[in-house]
C-alpha cells in the first residue's frame, strides 16, 4: 500500500473534496431538472449505468471463491450506495434547496464513534471538537430563519448519512486488493441492482424526457456517481476516515450556496456563520488527523 499514500496528504484531502461538493449540486438538479416524485428511479439511473461502465471498463472482480470478499462487497454496496442514495433522493424531493445536506454534518462524529468503539482508540481532541462544531453548524443552517423542512425529509437524510459514515469506515477496513475504479464500479453496479425492484415497484414510470431532464440524469450518473464515488474511494484508501468523512460537510455548503446562487434563497446572518463554522471544522479536522500518530493505527489495518 506504499503507493497509495504516496500523495501529500493535502493534496488527497483536495482531490477527495472534489466528491462532496458534486454531490452538493444533487439537490438543485433534482428540484429544477427531474421529473417529480420519483426518487428511487433517480438513485437507480444515478449508480446502475455508472456501474456497469466501470465494470465493463476495469474488467476486474474479486475472486469468484472468495465468499468473504464478495460478502463484504455487498454489505458496502448496500451502505454506500443502495441505502444511501435512496435516502439521499427522498430527502432532496422531500427538503429541496439543500436542508437535507445539511445534516451530514454528524457523518464525522459516526465514523469517530465508530474508531473509538471497534477501534479501540480515542480520535484526537481537536478533531472531537471540530466534529461538535460541525454539528452547530448544521444547527444553525438547519434552524436559520427561512429553511423550510420536514421530518420524513431529515429523518431520511440522517439516516441516509449514518449509512454513509458507516460505508466510509468499513471501506476503509475491508478495502479489496481491487483498483478504486473496479472497486467503485462493483459497488455501483451492486447498489444500483439493489435499487431496481424498489423503483420498479414504488416510483411510478418515468414520462417522456425532455432533454434537460436527460442531461440531469446524466450529470448525476457521470459526475455524481462514477467521478465522485471514484475520488471518494480513493480518498479513503490515502486518508484516514475521520478526515475523510469530514470532508462530506463541503455536501451541505455546496448545496447551500447554489440555493443562494441559482434559486435566489436568502442567506441570513445565522446561516453564514454555520457555514463558516462548517469550514471551520472541516479544516481543523483535516489539521488534527494529519499530525504524526493521529492516523498510524488506522494506516496500519490497510
Amino acid at each position: 500500500m506504499t503507493a497509495a499514500h504516496s500523495s501529500s496528504p493535502s493534496l488527497n484531502a483536495l482531490t477527495t473534496a472534489v466528491a462532496p461538493v458534486i454531490w452538493g449540486s444533487t439537490y438543485l438538479v433534482t428540484t429544477e431538472l427531474l421529473p417529480p416524485d420519483r426518487p428511487f428511479t433517480a438513485a437507480l439511473l444515478r449508480t446502475l449505468p455508472a456501474g456497469l461502465l466501470l465494470v465493463v471498463w476495469c474488467r476486474r472482480s474479486p475472486a469468484w471463491g472468495d465468499w468473504l470478499g464478495w460478502w463484504r462487497l455487498l454489505v458496502l454496496s448496500a451502505l454506500n450506495i443502495g441505502v444511501f442514495q435512496a435516502l439521499l433522493f427522498v430527502a432532496a424531493y422531500r427538503l429541496p434547496g439543500g436542508v437535507a445536506a445539511v445534516v451530514g454534518a454528524v457523518g464525522p462524529l459516526v465514523v469517530m464513534g465508530l474508531v473509538w468503539g471497534m477501534d479501540h482508540r480515542r480520535p484526537p481532541g481537536m478533531a472531537l471538537a471540530a466534529g461538535a462544531l460541525g454539528v452547530l453548524g448544521m444547527a444553525a443552517l438547519l434552524l436559520s430563519p427561512g429553511a423550510h423542512w420536514d421530518g420524513v425529509g431529515v429523518a431520511a437524510a440522517l439516516v441516509g448519512t449514518v449509512c454513509m459514515a458507516a460505508g466510509t469506515f468499513w471501506s476503509r477496513r475491508w478495502r479489496s486488493d481491487l483498483p478504486v475504479l473496479a472497486f467503485t464500479g462493483w459497488q455501483l453496479l451492486a447498489g444500483g441492482i439493489m435499487l431496481a425492484p424498489v423503483a420498479w415497484l414504488t416510483d411510478p414510470p418515468l414520462p417522456a424526457l425532455t432533454a434537460a431532464q436527460v442531461a440531469g440524469y446524466v450529470y448525476l450518473s457521470l459526475a455524481g456517481a462514477l467521478l465522485a464515488y471514484a475520488l471518494w474511494f480513493r480518498g479513503i484508501a490515502r486518508l484516514p476516515s475521520v478526515a475523510v468523512s469530514s470532508l462530506g460537510l463541503l455536501s451541505p455548503v455546496t448545496a447551500v450556496l447554489l440555493g443562494w446562487a441559482w434559486l435566489g434563497q436568502a442567506m441570513t446572518g445565522v446561516a453564514l456563520a454555520g457555514m463558516l463554522v462548517v469550514l471551520g471544522s472541516i479544516l481543523a479536522v483535516q489539521w488534527a488527523m494529519s499530525r504524526p500518530g493521529a492516523s498510524v493505527s488506522e494506516l496500519s489495518k490497510q
